[in-house]
């Protein structure tokens, strides 16, 4: 590769260095951990979408008011 691309073999090394630091168990918890978060964060992004779609679906439900039916501006003319 060109200088300024990673061979496999300097990943390799990276990677048994990175081994050597933490070692297995740590990073094993660390994926876990990695991997709860992106969980969650998904998990809160779809909720989220969720709430958003039932509140547009909501608000569609409230623009359409039934044929003959008052609409809001005559109820408060009403009570006036």
């Amino acid at each position: 590769m060109g200088a300024s691309g990673i061979g496999i073999w300097q990943l390799v090394i990276v990677l048994v260095i990175v081994l050597l630091l933490f070692g297995t168990k740590r990073l094993r918890n660390l994926g876990g951990d990695l991997g709860n978060a992106f969980k969650g964060f998904k998990n809160a992004i779809s909720d989220d979408d969720k709430s958003m779609k039932d509140q547009q679906s909501i608000g569609t439900m409230d623009d359409q008011t039934p044929p003959g039916s008052p609409t809001e501006s005559s109820k408060e003319k009403q009570t006036v």
